[in-house]
């Protein structure tokens, strides 16, 4: 059976269909065409174009094209030319799609280690935050060298609450992978790096990853990129995208899904047809765009970035601006491209490589490195604002400067100033006392990260719950508002959504996936809903519900939200836990300690099993009179709950802090809040 569609319109091209690389297109997915037709059709062109299944003939090959809507309108495209030998390419998804894993089967198939060296898994993750949790926090720059093209790769994180790190690089490339997982498909962050990528026109290749999956739906997940596109206005060209499936464990790809070939060789062509070269003025001033910040010992600060225009050389005399008004000279050291899985010193850079500069011991991101004479500054880098803030200050706590190096104020506040100069999505603002600061930023896990760290450097300090950054606009309260998609077994979904109703949720979308029993649920619900939920969640799933969110949009204030029912177990004096006292304080509800441990007065030491705190001794000795002095009963005490430090930032409410040192973290009560009660 033959079927012929014809349209009137656009110049439509299916991004179903392979690339021009090969002689004779090829139709993926007739299944698609629902997908399709469901498309606007204002995109289409006046010419006319035929499609037949069957004899799978087309009248014209699809190829692969780049928008140029990001290109700036002022640009003579005469003078502007393109570097062939080069590709500058980001790895972009949700988190655990597989943007590591797949670097790393790059690296290893185009000769970057020697073939007896050990290589540990997702080499890229190189930060001991990022090994322990298994997720990608700092962007990160390695190359390869494919049939004499050189590919400068940029992985980045695949949490919404780094995703000012996507933000920044994007500016150093032409092109992104976009990798999808062939089950769950597009995610919440998918669709925030690839709106994006859209917004600087640059051309995108698709990679359906984790093909091998047993429940792997690759025509569903092309279906719903494709709608993806087409909700985020992308051009035609930007719709006809390429798509490659992949394994990126097993190091395989190819055209098709059921037909990989044994190596990623189609992603890497696919790469070189579809991402085009930078576009250079090579003749120009020098401009230079510093996008991210290394620091060395022996070295000092290192800026990096792409080459937008002219030649860059060692020892070259350049000038820093910021703004046409702003700006400072000063000389390059050093000069550095990424070589593989190193950097590599070398003389001079030309335009449309990413290298890494030396000697400018102030330089900062979104300044530009600029010709001495004529240069002129890049636009800076812009990225959406934090949506939550939370309170540090110096430890209280009678147990301070126990195990902390750093523990001033002036410590605190040097480290969190230090801190913007790279992290661009953050904010600091003195608070009300000179010893309390007020970070802002994407999500509690961004700042969360934070917290880890300086904890690892020896500081120790308080940090307050969380709050959400509200707006007024026309008089009316504003609050930010984020998409939650929960997957969940079918069996919790009714405690799962239940508890999401009750934290002002609205379902937006439910539909099942895979074969595996499970659902996915899709809520828009105010980020305050959000805070303290990920455990909740997990608690009435019983551990197998995975939550994502991405922040959407400011929404009228959704009124009050109820995050903990319960109070807190709190020491009502200072001493060493036993096991006497433990013993019936276990009975109101579950401890955060066990014997032995050094508690003080004020500190939270279990969750009440009702609302309100209730004050424990847990201190207290058995008495060893001579009437008492019978055999010691056994007693057995339950496994302390074991909280993380985002368990703790989750956990607490208004009125309690979380004591963070390099050694402990403990919760306790504000003091201010418990001095404010007495005084009424």
């Amino acid at each position: 059976m033959e079927m012929a569609i014809s349209f009137h319109n656009s110049s439509f091209k299916s991004p179903f269909i392979n690339s021009s690389s090969n002689p004779k297109p090829k139709f993926l997915f007739p299944t698609q065409l629902s997908g399709l037709i469901s498309s606007p059709l204002s995109s289409f062109n006046s010419k006319r174009t035929c499609l037949k299944f069957g004899s799978r003939t087309f009248t014209k090959p699809v190829k692969c094209s780049v928008s140029q809507a990001a290109q700036p309108a002022i640009e003579k495209r005469s003078q502007l030319k393109r570097r062939s030998d080069i590709r500058n390419i980001a790895i972009v998804a949700h988190v655990d799609h597989g943007k590591t894993t797949l670097v790393d089967a790059m690296l290893k198939q185009s000769k970057v280690f020697r073939d007896n060296q050990f290589v540990q898994e997702r080499v890229m993750d190189s930060n001991d935050l990022e090994r322990e949790r298994g997720i990608t926090i700092l962007s990160k720059n390695t190359s390869i060298t494919y049939k004499g093209t050189k590919i400068n790769i940029i992985d980045t994180p695949g949490h919404s609450d780094f995703g000012g790190e996507v933000e920044r690089i994007l500016n150093m490339v032409e092109g992104v992978l976009l990798v999808v997982d062939s089950v769950e498909g597009p995610m919440p962050q998918t669709r925030f790096v690839l709106k994006k990528a859209l917004e600087f026109g640059h051309a995108v290749v698709v990679v359906v990853n984790k093909i091998d999956r047993p429940s792997a739906r690759p025509d569903f997940v092309i279906n719903s990129t494709f709608e993806l596109f087409i909700e985020l206005n992308a051009s035609d060209e930007q719709c006809d995208f390429q798509a490659i499936y992949a394994s990126g464990i097993k190091g395989k790809a190819g055209l098709s899904a059921d037909n990989l070939a044994e190596d990623l060789g189609p992603l890497f062509e696919s790469i070189i047809r579809c991402i085009p070269g930078p576009h250079i003025d090579k003749d120009g001033a020098l401009q230079m765009l510093a996008t991210n910040i290394e620091y060395d010992e022996h070295k000092g600060r290192i800026a990096i970035g792409r080459l937008h225009a002219g030649v860059l050389r060692k020892g070259m005399e350049v000038k820093v601006c910021t703004s046409e008004d702003s700006c400072r000279y000063a000389r390059i050291s050093e000069l550095y491209v990424y070589e593989k899985f190193s950097k590599t010193a070398v003389e001079r850079v030309e335009a449309g490589d990413i290298c890494a500069v030396c000697g400018i011991e102030d330089i900062q991101i979104g300044e530009t490195i600029a010709d001495k004479a004529f240069g002129k500054p890049l636009p800076a880098i812009k990225v959406e604002e934090p949506t939550v803030k939370m309170a540090f200050s110096i430890n209280t706590s009678p147990f301070v400067g126990r195990e902390g190096k750093y523990v001033t104020s002036r410590n605190l506040r040097d480290r969190l100033y230090h801190e913007l100069e790279r992290n661009l999505a953050m904010k600091v603002e003195d608070g009300e006392t000179a010893d309390t600061f007020i970070v802002s930023g994407r999500g509690t896990l961004h700042i969360t990260i934070l917290i880890e760290n300086m904890r690892r450097e020896g500081y120790e300090f308080m940090v307050g719950p969380p709050k959400v950054i509200n707006k007024k606009v026309a008089d009316k309260l504003l609050e930010p508002y984020e998409i939650a998609t929960v997957e969940v077994p079918e069996e919790h979904m009714g405690a799962v959504v239940e508890l999401l109703g009750r934290r002002r949720g609205q379902m937006i979308d439910m539909q099942g996936v895979g074969a595996e029993g499970t659902t996915l649920l899709k809520y828009k619900i105010p980020t305050r809903g959000l805070l303290g939920l990920r455990n909740a969640i997990l608690t009435a799933s019983r551990g197998t519900a995975i939550l994502n969110t991405i922040f959407d949009s400011y929404g009228p204030w959704a009124g009050d939200i109820v995050t903990r029912d319960q109070g807190s177990l709190v020491a009502f004096e200072d001493g060493s836990s036993t096991s006497y006292a433990i013993a019936s304080s276990q009975e109101r509800g579950q401890m955060f300690i066990g014997p032995g441990i050094e508690v003080y007065k004020g500190q939270i030491v279990g969750i009440h099993q009702r609302p309100g705190d209730l004050s424990l001794n847990v201190c207290k000795k058995k008495a060893a009179t001579n009437v008492r002095s019978n055999k010691e009963q056994t007693v057995v005490l339950d496994t302390p709950l074991d909280y993380s430090l985002d368990d703790c930032i989750e956990y607490i409410q208004e009125d309690e802090l979380v004591e963070v040192t390099p050694s402990s973290i403990r919760m306790c009560k504000n003091p201010k809040f418990a001095a404010a009660k007495k005084s009424r």
